[in-house]
């Protein structure tokens, strides 16, 4: 094609060093370091979400079904033969859950208790491989008759207890209630049978666990239970699995995926990650109008050769052409040199760690990075396209040059 060897002819034509040439030079430059910059920040965000989803999923269900009303509790065994006929179940099991109030001496700390049976905590999910502390047995009772708890690590410092400690537990609930009526409100007494410890520092502060009769004996809820949690095949079936449910069970229940229990935070991730590309691509936007300048002052400097092109029987297509492809080849050299560089430094961060985190702070050794290839192809599409853009208004430009006027001082 003869515009692209035109073009090319004047990318690389430039021997001497002059206004224009350093303008392409910035041009190039900036593409190259605003699409590394990108993949680098975009795969870090990538790293640092799978952590977070990882660790989270580990610990949560895939879907969580909530009693909401009375009549709810009426409708749980409707709910779970539904559950048990629906396809891409992994496993579900009930839960009762509330908060309660842990005292020990003049110690107390207001937390959620679970109460789960031993199935519900799989070898994949939950805080059965999360014991530190303790034997994790949900099928046999305490040799003491006492209910069993499971507290986290940082809980159990904060109280001061340990291992085959007793602990007095109230319902948040009951205090509203007896205090209302002038009543004390009634205490269960628990002992420590385990600690546990994760990579979710909050999840340590928000939760305890103890058997499914435990904790409905502490909520006085008899038979009751609060819900089901749904482990699923495939992860990603949880919004169909979800929608199925619901449009069975909406009136009395309340249906939450992995990604509703934590959907703020998800959120904030999502709206951090965009962030940061859309404040990188102005790197390559500057680099853009950069392309645009040396376009520009490119034409200014070729009139006479416009004018001896067109003279010759070149169409304004042509020309349009020309001034087109010298600025997408900088933009597209740019965008080539500036993956391999954000790729290269990836492959080094993954397998050299030049970024090593403190773990004394961090449950990581090292910044992580997850490279995805529709990343980098969206960035790749996204500075093509503003390349394409800034080179189309000096190559309209060029395209208005009459021949006779071109030439007439030469």
């Amino acid at each position: 094609m003869i515009e692209y060897f035109i073009a090319k002819r004047y990318v690389r034509s430039k021997h001497k060093i002059n206004f224009i040439t350093v303008i392409s030079i910035i041009s190039f430059l900036g593409v190259m370091i605003g699409v590394a910059a990108l993949i680098v920040i975009i795969s870090v965000f990538n790293g640092f979400s799978g952590i977070v989803k990882s660790n989270m999923i580990e610990l949560d269900p895939h879907i969580q079904v909530m009693v909401t009303s009375k009549e709810g509790y009426k409708q749980t065994d409707s709910l779970n033969l539904f559950i048990s006929k629906l396809d891409g179940i992994a496993s579900y099991s009930p839960y009762v859950e509330g908060k309660i109030i842990l005292m020990k001496g003049e110690g107390y700390k207001i937390i959620a208790l679970k109460g789960i049976i031993e199935k519900q905590d799989g070898k994949d999910w939950g805080i059965k491989d999360k014991i530190y502390g303790g034997e994790y047995n949900l099928l046999e009772e305490h040799p003491s008759g006492l209910d069993k708890i499971y507290l986290s690590f940082p809980i159990s410092n904060e109280l001061s207890v340990y291992l085959e400690d007793t602990l007095f537990v109230t319902s948040v609930n009951n205090v509203t209630e007896y205090v209302n009526t002038m009543n004390v409100p009634p205490t269960r007494r628990f002992i420590i049978d385990g600690l546990f410890k994760t990579a979710g520092k909050d999840f340590d502060y928000l939760y305890a666990f103890t058997t499914l009769k435990g904790a409905q004996r502490v909520f006085e809820m008899k038979k009751n239970i609060s819900g089901f949690e749904i482990r699923l095949n495939d992860i990603d079936d949880s919004e169909n699995i979800k929608k199925i449910i619901s449009e069975k069970y909406s009136e009395n229940f309340s249906v939450n995926t992995w990604y509703d229990l934590h959907k703020d935070f998800y959120d904030i991730m999502l709206i951090e990650r965009w962030s940061a590309f859309i404040i990188l691509s102005l790197i390559i936007a500057v680099a853009c109008f950069n392309i645009l300048a040396s376009l520009a002052m490119s034409v200014i400097e070729k009139k006479k050769d416009i004018a001896v092109l067109k003279s010759m029987g070149a169409s304004d297509r042509s020309i349009l052409k020309i001034f087109m492809f010298e600025g997408i080849l900088i933009g597209v050299i740019g965008t080539i040199v500036g993956i391999i560089v954000g790729v290269l430094l990836c492959f080094l961060q993954t397998n050299y760690k030049l970024f090593p985190l403190d773990q004394t702070k961090y449950i990581i050794d090292a910044i992580p990075v997850d490279l995805q290839v529709s990343d980098i192809l969206f960035v790749a599409a996204v500075s093509i396209v503003l390349t394409f853009l800034a080179s189309l208004y000096p190559a309209r430009r060029a395209v208005k040059i009459k021949p006779a006027e071109a030439i007439k001082w030469e």
